[in-house]
């Protein structure tokens, strides 16, 4: 007689394998990209901004190895941008999670300082992580000072982010933005649009939304990502301040 197999369920435990293959490969490309000394080597053009006044040099940086110094800076400029907004809806604020975020060794870091004077003028948090089960380059924070907003750097720090990703095989880079913050359309006009494991506000409301662009070159060949029932269970912190 021998033992019969339903058509069904060796189909599923070939998807399952099929799941568990493509995780792996995801696991391994943001492996590589971590092992990574100088994301910005190869684009060496993009280590220096002159535009609106701004002269500025760039350099990217795991936290692990900035300075105490940097450290703070970046805490204080985002508690500053960002304080407010976090308090103005469910999430709330705190020093202590903020700070364990910005400094978790898995944390990279692009720094814009000036090239006159050696000032600090923003920065973006970043992370190769996999997400929605896809490997993705995650925004975490991009935080400019006063005097350096409006004038394209955060544009041109962006553009970075992008070659960065798409040079190391993310399929997209993802940011979550606050809906209080009236400077997350900046992200829309740079073509950032609402990404699929955004959450859909219908039996609670979600206080922010989760935005993406995708690796153009590799988008054809991407696997739809696991249903998320609209609810995203990785939320990350939160781009958003005055970027343009």
């Amino acid at each position: 007689m021998g033992r019969k197999t339903n058509p069904k369920s060796k189909e599923k435990r070939l998807q399952r394998k099929e799941e568990q293959m493509r995780i792996s490969q995801a696991m391994q490309i943001v492996a590589q990209a971590n092992k990574l000394e100088d994301p910005l080597e190869p684009f060496p053009v993009f280590r220096k901004f002159s535009k609106n006044g701004i002269n500025a040099e760039l350099y990217v940086t795991r936290a692990v190895k900035l300075d105490e110094s940097i450290k703070e800076w970046a805490f204080s400029l985002t508690k500053k941008n960002m304080q407010y907004k976090y308090e103005g809806c469910s999430w709330g604020w705190s020093d202590t999670k903020k700070l364990e975020e910005l400094t978790d060794e898995a944390a990279w870091y692009l720094i814009a300082k000036s090239v006159d004077n050696g000032s600090l003028l923003g920065f973006s948090h970043f992370r190769f992580d996999i997400d929605e089960g896809i490997e993705v380059l995650y925004c975490y924070e991009l935080q400019l000072e006063t005097n350096v907003q409006r004038k394209s750097l955060g544009k041109f720090m962006m553009q970075i982010l992008e070659l960065i990703a798409f040079k190391n095989n993310m399929r997209k880079v993802v940011l979550t933005v606050l809906k209080n913050n009236q400077y997350s359309k900046f992200f829309k006009a740079i073509n950032y649009e609402l990404d699929e494991s955004s959450p859909v506000d219908d039996d609670e409301d979600y206080p922010y939304e989760i935005l993406s662009k995708a690796n153009k070159r590799l988008a054809s060949a991407a696997s739809p990502p696991s249903p998320s029932n609209g609810k995203h269970q990785h939320v990350r912190c939160c781009s958003g301040h005055h970027h343009h």
